[in-house]
């Protein structure tokens, strides 16, 4: 079996940088770290094939600089890593994004499964996996709390609003990881040193054969109109007398505020 780990880059807190023109993260100049959910996916995956028999693949889209989280991803039990980076990719929505892990997947598998992280802390949206099987036209379960293997079909426990419920499926199939599901462990010294001096294999968009007006910015449905960091004017009201008098007054300034 062969199994696809789809990591992020995400800028770490503070150092985060965005582009006044287009309203995107400068992740160039960014220090980058792995999006801590991913680490479940990837801990998911690498704990899988010790229990079945894999190859564990992970994929990165990112810029240049965030080759290093790759070699960490390898160190933490993953087979075999590679590096999605081009110019063209810069500004991708959800759905590029997704787009060119779906054009990595079919040139990197075939796979049984996919293990994608449950969100990332940069954009919280929790699309691109269930985008990414959308086109793979992949069935795709969200929230993976345990999985459970069998030789034609898959048992997965979810989590739900209302607590958890047991799927059976058919491979392949795309699964997004929960936090809870797992405890990541940390990178191998050993498994470090061996990738270490190593280069990153790196795909761009013409060996990925990618359809330019899907790419980028230009290929996102999606716009950020504005960004802006939030004000806030506090006003404050003193009370003062009798506590009596005073609880009565408060009360009177809630209900005019509609507040009670």
């Amino acid at each position: 079996m062969r199994f696809m780990v789809c990591l992020k880059p995400v800028p770490e807190p503070g150092s985060v940088k965005v582009d006044p023109e287009t309203h995107t993260l400068k992740r160039e100049s960014a220090a980058l770290v792995l999006n801590p959910a991913d680490r479940y996916a990837l801990e998911a995956a690498v704990e899988l094939k010790e229990k079945i028999g894999a190859e564990v693949v992970a994929a990165m889209m990112g810029p240049l600089n965030a080759a290093p989280l790759l070699k960490e991803a390898y160190a933490c039990g993953a087979d075999k890593v590679f590096l999605l980076s081009d110019r063209a990719f810069a500004g991708a929505d959800t759905l590029a994004t997704s787009y060119v892990l779906s054009l990595a997947a079919r040139k990197l598998g075939p796979f049984e499964a996919i293990f994608c992280g449950k969100v990332s802390i940069d954009g919280e949206t929790a699309q691109v996996g269930p985008e990414l099987a959308a086109w793979l036209e992949w069935p795709s379960v969200i929230w993976v709390k345990e999985i459970i293997p069998d030789e034609n079909s898959w048992k997965l426990v979810r989590a739900t609003d209302e607590g958890e419920e047991v799927l059976e499926v058919k491979l392949p199939v795309l699964m997004t990881i929960e936090p809870e599901s797992n405890d990541p462990r940390p990178p191998s010294i050993k498994r470090l040193l061996e990738i270490m001096d190593q280069e990153i294999p790196t795909l761009s968009a013409s060996e990925l054969e990618a359809d330019p007006s899907l790419l980028g910015l230009g290929g996102s449905p999606t716009r950020v109109v504005e960004i802006f960091s939030p004000t806030y004017e506090g006003k404050r009201e003193f009370l003062e007398g009798p506590p009596e008098e005073t609880v009565d007054r408060l009360i009177s300034i809630l209900k005019e505020r509609g507040l009670i």
